[in-house]
């Protein structure tokens, strides 16, 4: 696999260098050790690395299932194999602390690399995902014990690590959760119970899985203020940092997807008694900070696997749409409109309609990744800016999680369903990847927090975070880019397009204010069509994403960005590419949202006063 199928460098080094000047977080302590120079080449790295070892098995791993057999679960051997490679390049501890063995990279510059793996397979590289969340917030939150026992072992790779918090009868819904977990005299605990969904609950790549795992100590307080979190390695680890004893964590049974088969999907049960560590029923279980405090802490991880999880989508969407363009350009068929039936047939990009199924894509793939390296950007202000920065840029972060998660999921999907039609009879085959990367992205709505979880936690918690702050502060970032794309001039296209995005921020704000009106005496009317609120607040972000991509593009932009010429005579054909996608989103994307807003405001009760018996 080339590497310029997966993803496009040229955009990666845009908006990693002239736009979000990661380079210039080097000038902080916390990254002091890096430069131009060493991000680069962890980017070189990584797209070797994808394109040598995970890219081609992708399909292997789609046709060969894991299987369970016995207590074990058997993978093809190539995902071992790559998962070696990636940790040998030390980058599962890549923006980690270099106190624990990691590299300290930006994090930036970390979710540009893992967007290479993501795009090459992301069923492996859901494995990799997995373990940096849960090290990350074992480093948080784990006492130094557990960062010793658990975490260095995950960054060398010896270890790898899952998050276990549904279960059947609970789903999405935690406050019903049933697994307990019984405190010991020696300090820890014995869990009992069962897990649903679990990605990377079993198999022997790693010496160990390391299982952070929600539960219920008897006797807390009901629902989620009840749950509290904990380590429960598959192996209990002895002090020399070897596996020991077998727990009573097993897998009964397996999960089979519709794609992204790659990542085993797990229900492990706890306590089954198939195994009893000192001779004693329960899965030996260690408390990670304080009791009742599980789902508050278990964020740490959320948070960080949603970004990965709209990177993931946003890479699946970025390698369809990169491979579609590529098969419409070598495609000869049918003829421009018109013309004489014996002349040459044209390449399928010589047709209208399919350059708009590229230019859609490639607005909703490129605008993804701007939001998803932003976010990175944000999340390096928070760690390593001056207190305001840090306190700004979590601010901001908060509100853009659920739509850094949610937006590329559903959009990028679609530029994944655009590329199937761009390869017509062909891309519905497994002769091409693009079907798998169709089946492959349809998990990302629905993981890590549905579409309507998402929906939910924009509207019903973070725009409204600190009376409002929340909006305020990314409705302010908004409002400031296009002041300063106005200021390019009255007859220049960046005001024009400003134009079209300014009175949208606004409605958003109006909209959201009445609203939260309305859940001050009617939460469930409040939030019901919070899900039209995501997707209208997710299309102005990306359209905000454009306009700031068009404004690093400065003079690349030549004439066309002050109104002198047409974008085709901009003065190289990346930034020309660039406007012609600007333009294509702000102009006919961008207006769904007033349908959506216009909805929102109306009050409308349709779906709240649908009966049962009425479907």
């Amino acid at each position: 696999m080339r590497p310029e199928n997966l993803l496009s460098r040229a955009d990666l080094d845009f908006l990693l260098h002239d736009w979000l000047r990661v380079s210039d977080l080097t000038e902080r302590e916390r990254y002091a050790d890096h430069s131009r120079e060493t991000i680069d080449a962890v980017l070189d790295l990584s797209a070797e690395l994808a394109a040598t070892y995970f890219a081609p098995h992708n399909r292997a791993s789609d046709l060969n299932e894991p299987r369970l057999v016995g207590e074990e679960v058997e993978l093809i051997p190539e995902i071992g194999e790559a998962l070696r490679r990636f940790a040998d390049a030390d980058l599962v501890g890549a923006a980690m602390d270099a106190r624990v063995g990691g590299m300290q990279l930006p994090y930036t510059a970390y979710l540009a690399c893992m967007a290479w793996f993501y795009a090459a397979n992301i069923g492996t590289a859901g494995y990799p995902l997995l373990t940096t969340g849960n090290a990350n917030l074992l480093l948080a939150h784990g006492s130094e014990e557990q960062i010793d026992r658990y975490v260095r072992p995950m960054i060398s790779g010896r270890f790898s690590g899952t998050m276990c918090l549904s279960e059947p009868q609970a789903g999405s819904n935690l406050a019903d959760i049933t697994t307990r977990a019984e405190p010991q005299p020696d300090g820890t605990y014995r869990l009992f119970g069962q897990k649903m969904w679990i990605s990377g609950g079993e198999h022997a790549m790693t010496e160990n899985i390391i299982h952070l795992v929600l539960a219920k100590v008897p006797g807390s307080p009901a629902g989620t203020r009840g749950i509290s979190l904990f380590v429960v390695p598959k192996f209990l680890v002895h002090d020399d940092g070897s596996p020991g004893e077998r727990n009573d964590v097993v897998v009964t049974g397996l999960n089979h997807k519709m794609g992204f088969r790659g990542t085993v999907n797990t229900a492990p049960t706890l306590g089954q008694g198939l195994h009893t560590p000192g001779g004693q029923a329960g899965a030996v279980g260690y408390l990670v900070g304080e009791e009742n405090t599980g789902l508050k802490t278990m964020f740490t991880m959320m948070n960080e696997a949603r970004l990965g999880v709209g990177l993931g989508a946003t890479a699946l969407g970025y390698t369809g749409y990169l491979k579609s363009l590529d098969y419409a350009r070598g495609r000869p068929q049918g003829r421009p409109v018109g013309a004489d039936p014996t002349s040459p047939q044209v390449m399928l990009t010589g047709h209208a309609d399919v350059r708009r199924m590229l230019l859609t894509q490639k607005s909703y793939v490129e605008g993804a990744l701007a939001l998803g390296l932003y976010c990175a950007r944000l999340v390096d202000d928070e760690k390593s800016g001056s207190p305001q920065e840090a306190a700004d840029a979590k601010t901001v972060l908060d509100v853009l999680t659920p739509i850094a998660k949610s937006w590329p999921s559903q959009w990028c999907l679609k530029a994944n369903d655009l590329a199937i039609q761009v390869l017509g009879g062909a891309g519905y085959t497994i002769d091409y990847d693009v079907e798998q990367h169709y089946r492959d992205n349809r998990l990302n709505p629905i993981h890590e927090g549905t579409h309507g979880i998402q929906g939910q936690d924009l509207l019903g918690r973070k725009v409204l975070a600190g009376g409002g702050a929340g909006l305020a502060a990314l409705t302010g970032r908004i409002t400031a880019t296009c002041e300063r794309a106005a200021a390019a001039g009255p007859d220049s296209e960046l005001a024009e397009l400003a134009a079209l995005l300014r009175p949208r921020v606004s409605r958003l704000i109006e909209v959201t204010t009445a609203l939260a009106e309305v859940g001050a005496s009617d939460p469930e009317a409040f939030l019901a069509d919070a899900t039209e609120y995501l997707e209208a607040a997710g299309h102005i972000v990306i359209a905000w994403m454009w306009l700031e991509q068009l404004l690093a593009l400065g003079s690349r932009l030549g004439d066309a960005s002050t109104g002198g010429a047409d974008a085709a005579e901009a003065s190289d054909a990346f930034a020309a590419g660039k406007l012609r996608a600007a333009r294509f989103f702000l102009r006919r994307e961008l207006p769904i949202v007033d349908a959506k807003l216009d909805l929102l405001a109306s009050g409308d009760r349709t779906t709240l006063d649908m009966r049962d018996d009425w479907f």
